[in-house]
This record gives C-alpha cells, structure tokens and sequence, in this order.
C-alpha cells in the first residue's frame, strides 16, 4: 500500500502542510557514469533538499558500472539503506536503458529469445528450411509463399497460398519470420520477443530475481515498485501504395499461428494476405481484426501479466508505462490497445516529455487504475525540456496530470554526472547541477499537498466511453486505401476526448477486451470493477463485441442512458450484423459534433464553470473524489498560455451540484480556509480569479444551513514564478 495514511478518517491539516515522502516525487536518478558509493549517497541528500520523496536508480547511457553485477547490486542496497534514514523510497528499474524486456541484452544472447516479426515481401531470400531449428538460432525460416491478384482499386480480388517453387498467376509474396540484427543499443544484442512467455519469464529471472536477490526485504517498505519501460512488441507497417513492391513487417513469435487457431478456430497463415490488403465492396477482413487482437492479448499475457504477477506475489508494485500510447495508430502499431496491458500494473503509467499534452494517454492511464481499484497513476514528465524550461512549466505540466489522476511524479532526468555525452541528455538536469535546486522544493511541496487530498477517497465519475481502438483496427491496410478514414477514427478519438474533459464532464474509457471481466453482467448503474457509471457513450465505433454488445443491451433494458455518437455500427466482432442497430434504435442518438455530444451529457454534470461575461470556460479540467460524506475537487489549467509573462487573471463562477460547504486548501503555502460561496436553486457557487498558472484546491463539506450563504475568506495571494522559481 503506497498511502497508508489514507486510511485515516479525514485528512491530518500536519499532513497537508507538511506531507510526507510518498506524495513527492521520485525521479529517474540517472545513472550515467563509474558509480561511487560517497558521490551517491550525497546525491540522495541532493534530493531530499529539494523536496523530493524518493528516487528511480535508473541504469543510463555512460554508466561504467557493469549492470545487474555484485557491484551494481551493491550500489542499489547502499541506496536503499540510505533512503531508510532519510525517510525516503527507493523505486527500482527494470532495464538496463529501455526498452524493458532485454535485460541489457542478456535475455537475447539466447537467440530463441529475441524479438521476431513477420517479413512481408515479394522477395524470396534465403531462410532457414526448418522452423524448429530457425527457432533456437534466431535465424529467419519460411512462413507461406502466396498467389495474389489485385484489382483496379488495389483490393483483393483473389489470392491463394502457394508452395515455394509453385508458379503464380498474379505477383508472387512471400511470408517469413525473421528477428533484426543485433544492435549496440541492446550491447549487441536484440530486443526480446515480449510476444512470448518463456522470454519474458527468462528477463524476470534475471533482472526482477536479482533485484528480489539484493533488496527483496524492503519490498512493499522502502522499496514499493519496479518502473517496467515502454514494452512494446516489432511495429506494425503497412504499404503505402497497395501496388507497391516493397516489403511490409508484423509482429509475430514461432507459435503465433497455433494459438490464433486455439483462440479463434480459423487459420491465420491461409488468410494472411488479408492483413497488408483491403477486401472488395467494402468488406473487412475478420482475420485482420482477430490477429490484431490476438497479438495485443499475447503481448499482455507475456510481458505485463507476467510481470506482474511476480510482483504482486513478491509484495511489490509492477509501475512504469507502455510505448506509443496516445493516438489510435500509434498504440495499434506498437500495442495492440494501450488499456489490456494495465490490467497487470499495481501502479499503471504514463510517459509525457517534451511538454506534450497527451489527454488520451492520461485518460486511458486513469481509466484502468479507477476501474481496478489502483492507488493512483505515474508519469515520467519534465524530459526534453531543456534548460530553460522554468517552474512555471513544472507546475503548468504537473496540474493538468494530477486533474486526470497522476499522483507521482517520475522527474526525467537527474543525473548523476555530467561527464562528456551525459550533459547532453534531455536536459535540463532535475538536480543539483541547476542553479535553482534549492528552490525546487516550492514547486515539490505544492504537489505533494495536492497528493495528500487527492489520493483519498474515491473518484467521482458517471459517464463510460467504449474506447474505439477495435474500429481502428478494421482499417489497418494500405494507405492510400484507408488513410483518410483512420485519420478520422483518431481525429474523432482527440476531439471527443478534449469536448468532454474541457466540457467538465469527467469519463472513463471502456476497454473492450477487458469489459468481459470487469463487468460480468450489464446493469444500471453499469458496474465496471470498481466503478459504476450511468452513461454510457459509444463514440462512432464501426464494431463492437458481442460481450460489449450484451452489457449495454441489459444497461439500456434497466433504464440506463446509452448514447451513440455519430453512425451505428455495422459489425459484432468484425461481422456484419443488425444486432447492432436495434440497441441503436432503441437509444439517444447524438451527431459526433461538440455542441450534439456535450447537449447530450448536459443533465449529468457534477458541475460547470463559466468565465464573467456567462460563457462556457474552454481552458480548464477538473478531478473530483468522494472521501467520507465530502469530495476533494481539484482545478487546473489544461491550456497553455502563450504569453506566460502576461499577468491577466481570469475571473470565473464555478457551480457545483448539491449544497457544499467549500474549504479552501492552499497547496502553496499549506494554509485552509473557508471559502466564499453562494447557495443558488439547490446549487454552491464559488468564485475565484486564476492566473495562468493557479490551480484550484476545494473541499467540499456538508452544507448544514438552509439560506444562502456567503462567508469571508482571506485574500488569495497571485502566484507569481518569474524564471527559474523567483516568489514574488
């Protein structure tokens, strides 16, 4: 249990002044050079002076200290020791480098054990003959070979599996399954094979034993998890002209036919060609739809699940993000879908550098770890940044996440040294190499009192999305075939995300593969693991599940609004169907529009916020927890002011549905206070003024009298951050 001072029945006003070390951030402590035990052990007392509650030992380029050996593993119980007295945490990595999965290589100095994907091309090449013995020398081996013909439009108009030395009457491809070449990233190794278990059982002996090995006592302690690092399996790629003669690549692993065949009941290798092209008259491909399923749950089931599990039956928090995961296309290409994976993470993750906005990321992060009952989400932030970016960054970044749930903050990077191609890291360096560590504990203290409130209690949240990364699927083919509508799936995908977040209608994503389990029977209220939601939107998606499908139909039977956003779908699990569209018919229907989806979900929201002159606010979030018979409400900016050193506050009138008391919690100064409010037709309003890096702490308490009220509050001072965290 990472909070266990949340159990407490209200929040302590010392612990919110002055929290303690698991509400502060934790760094990747980059190291990047010959480890020294004094150097170290300095560093660490850096960090404590700065505010921070904790740090990542984060194996990184230019480290001379062999990894995983007697005396790296030295170096990380020293630390873990000196984290103890100084009452601090000391987080674990899994990799040397990243991406997870390799253990620095030396998961894939076994061959067998290095990544594989399937070569797609109209080249025969030379391969090994026998797939048993390509399979334990890594060596690539001969898959099928094809007869296929395309039309005018560049569709399938036949195609037929082929020997080797048969003639075609179209063009002749060939299927193999090869591994890369070994790389000096992987220290001349490869990447593993994250699509199969024996590999990933093989990285977790090896780095996750060793680490149980050296600190396995402080787990759950002074060690509460491990940072896993953007898995992923062999990119996807598609042709860009569907005539094209030039090699294609999917991930694939040696047994990946015959458990296709297990899951499905229908022959993956004979309809292969079905994935690089569309089918005629419009049709999709249900084979292209189940293999992109099938190697998203193969992926899950070996490396997350794997990892996992170990961690969960050895008291330790499996943390860290995925790769790719913001947009449709990127986490189809890399992923599969970004949400299966969090099933498995105590502590799921995110990865936001480069002061990049990804809601979606954020949101599917969220979504999981309020479904599963999770702590909290964590995000590695702050990096490629460079040395510039001020503590109105780090606060601006720091709000907007902890509005959709982030509650530690993995700083990327601090290093340990300087030393030669390590002051040019994605800089700047979250440490004592920049001249304003010594203030950091300003902007670190802030977001810790943020945590203290908003790790309590539970989440507030009525409204369900299913998320329409299936759809997305059906469409994965050439691009001049199906670039256009893929662009609208995830254009529809970012929009539909920011009206509702902006709209202050708080949501959760529904993840069709996991749905199943979550929620063994459709309801109303529809109850999805922990959380229970009275809408249900469905955002244009072009299938749906059969299990999905259910759920809904018994939502809507017991009185539960269901809305569908844009057109009915077509298809059950990637097969034509009207199913579909007699739940459609018997539900609210709205145009995949702003003013359509946010006039459909008017009636549902817990509260909205306007500027002075009466118009909808189009900058700001919201994070809402119920804690006891209060919520915890949380305001922050999730637009980027452009002109940063321009002082113009922004007046705004909050109403809230039910009677609140409002108490104000300072998270600058630590100081409460009654806040001003109103009672209007049922309603609390609360007015305040924001500049451009406010952000907003309100605890809502039981309103007792029965008039309006107004109550007097002290002044707010503006917060100022001029530069590099100058307080004026």
């Amino acid at each position: 249990m990472l909070y266990p001072k949340n159990s407490a029945k209200t929040l302590d006003k010392g612990l919110f002044e002055n929290p303690t070390c698991e509400y502060r951030g934790t760094p990747f402590w980059s190291w990047n050079c010959k480890l020294d035990k004094r150097l170290l052990t300095t560093q660490i007392e850096y960090l404590k002076e700065m505010g921070l509650g904790g740090f990542h030992m984060h194996s990184r380029t230019g480290m001379a200290t062999d990894y995983l050996s007697d005396e790296f593993m030295d170096m990380v119980k020293m630390c873990v020791e000196k984290a103890e007295r100084e009452n601090m945490l000391a987080w674990l990595y899994d990799e040397d480098r990243w991406p997870s999965g390799a253990a620095g290589g030396l998961v894939t100095k076994n061959p067998k054990y290095r990544a594989r994907k399937l070569v797609f091309t109209p080249e025969k090449t030379a391969a090994q003959s026998d797939k048993a013995t390509a399979l334990e020398t890594g060596e690539a081996y001969l898959v099928a070979c094809y007869d296929i013909t395309l039309n005018e439009n560049g569709e399938l108009a036949k195609y037929r599996q082929i020997g080797v030395d048969d003639s075609a009457a179209g063009d002749k491809w060939y299927a193999y399954s090869a591994t890369n070449a070994t790389n000096p990233w992987y220290n001349n190794q490869t990447y593993a094979d994250t699509l199969n278990k024996e590999a990933i059982d093989k990285f977790i002996e090896i780095t996750y034993e060793s680490y149980k090995k050296a600190v396995g006592d402080k787990f759950g302690k002074s060690v509460p998890a491990i940072f896993t690092d953007e898995p992923q399996f062999d990119r996807k790629t598609t042709l860009n002209f569907a005539a094209d003669k030039k090699t294609v690549t999917l991930p694939w692993t040696g047994d990946v036919d015959v458990t296709f065949a297990d899951a499905y009941g229908c022959d993956l290798i004979a309809s292969l060609p079905e994935l690089f092209w569309e089918l005629p008259d419009g049709r999709v491909s249900r084979v292209r739809y189940l293999y992109h399923d099938h190697i998203a749950e193969r992926f899950a089931r070996a490396f997350a699940d794997n990892c996992g599990k170990w961690c969960g039956e050895n008291n330790l928090m499996l943390t860290g993000h995925m790769m790719e995961e913001p947009t449709l296309k990127s986490q189809t290409a890399a992923l599969g879908d970004a949400m299966r994976s969090y099933r498995a993470f105590q502590l799921p993750g995110i990865d936001m550098l480069c002061d990049w906005k990804e809601f979606t990321t954020a949101k599917q992060a969220q979504s999981a770890a309020h479904q599963y009952g999770r702590e909290g989400v964590l995000s590695e932030l702050y990096g490629v940044t460079n040395w510039d970016f001020d503590f109105r960054g780090h606060k601006f970044q720091g709000d907007w996440q902890a509005a959709l749930g982030v509650t530690v903050r993995v700083q990327h990077l601090s290093w340990v040294s300087m030393a030669g191609e390590a002051k040019r890291d994605y800089p700047a360096s979250i440490s004592y190499q920049s001249p304003w560590y010594k203030e950091y504990s300003y902007v670190e203290n802030h977001f810790a009192r943020v945590n203290t409130a908003l790790t309590r209690g539970t989440p507030v949240v009525r409204v369900g999305v299913i998320h329409p990364v299936e759809s997305y699927w059906l469409h994965w083919g050439p691009k001049e075939n199906t670039n256009i509508i893929r662009e609208q799936l995830d254009h529809n995908f970012q929009n539909l995300t920011q009206w509702l977040l902006f709209g202050q209608i708080d949501f959760d994503f529904i993840c069709e593969a996991l749905f199943p389990d979550l929620c063994p029977a459709g309801a109303n209220p529809l109850q999805v693991g922990e959380m229970a939601y009275d809408v249900i939107l469905v955002p244009g998606c072009e299938t749906l599940r059969k299990t999905t499908l259910d759920r809904l139909a018994a939502f809507r039977k017991n009185g539960g609004k269901l809305v569908f956003v844009g057109n009915c779908p077509k298809y059950l699990d990637a097969v034509l169907s009207d199913e579909p569209a007699v739940l459609y018919n018997s539900s609210e229907q709205t145009s995949f529009d702003k003013a359509g989806v946010l006039a459909a979900l008017q009636s549902q929201k817990l509260l909205e916020i306007r500027n002075a002159d009466g118009t909808l606010t189009d900058n700001l979030i919201y994070n809402m927890r119920r804690d006891g018979d209060c919520e915890w409400l949380f305001l922050a900016h999730g637009v980027k002011t452009m002109h940063v050193d321009v002082v113009s506050p922004q007046s705004i009138i909050i109403k809230i549905k039910g009677k609140h008391a409002p108490v104000l919690y300072d998270t600058i100064s630590g100081a409460i206070s009654p806040a001003a409010y109103t009672i209007e037709d049922g309603c609390t309003i609360v007015r305040a003024e924001l500049h451009c890096h406010d952000s907003l702490l309100l605890k809502l308490e039981p309103e007792t009298s029965s008039h309006s009220v107004a109550r007097e509050t002290p002044p707010k001072r503006e917060i100022v951050l001029d530069g590099f965290g100058q307080k004026t």
